[in-house]
């Protein structure tokens, strides 16, 4: 198992440079590469965090008086999430190809820390990434996506 140093605030990075709802960062906190059980291939699991501001403008519309993160916008912090990960990793041209499935399990407020955990492996050609979206309050989403490329 390898592991990366903590740290390493990714805004936009070389992979990330397409427009997005949300203005906070991806600040990957560690990424672990592992063999998976019966040689099925290298396993990245890795945590990042999303600081979600007050000043973040999707909340100016949804909604004024009561203010909650977007589930689209937290689908986005996964997937931009996935992105930093393959750029620290050294994947070659990420790209989302689908996201598979996603169920909202709980609010995102201005405010709160989105720590994002994710498991990216090799999958039919592409890459598969689950994620579990959580907040100091408990899980917020689980969202699974596929990606063009190939795991480095």
């Amino acid at each position: 198992m390898t592991t990366s140093p903590p740290g390493a605030r990714v805004a936009a990075g070389r992979f990330a440079a397409r427009p997005t709802p949300v203005d906070a960062a991806i600040d990957v906190i560690s990424v672990a590469s592992s063999e998976a059980a019966g040689g099925g291939g290298t396993v990245l699991t890795a945590v990042t965090g999303v600081a979600i501001e007050e000043t973040e403008p999707v909340f100016a519309g949804h909604y004024p008086d009561f203010p909650i993160f977007p589930g689209v916008c937290v689908v986005d912090c996964v997937e931009r999430s996935a992105l930093a990960v393959a750029e620290r990793t050294g994947m070659a041209e990420p790209r989302l190809v689908a996201v598979e499935s996603t169920r909202f399990l709980g609010a995102v407020y201005p405010g709160d820390l989105l720590t994002v955990r994710l498991e990216m492996r090799d999958h039919e050609g592409a890459v598969r990434c689950k994620a579990l979206a959580s907040t100091g309050r408990g899980d917020a989403a689980s969202v699974r996506l596929r990606m063009a490329g190939k795991l480095a």
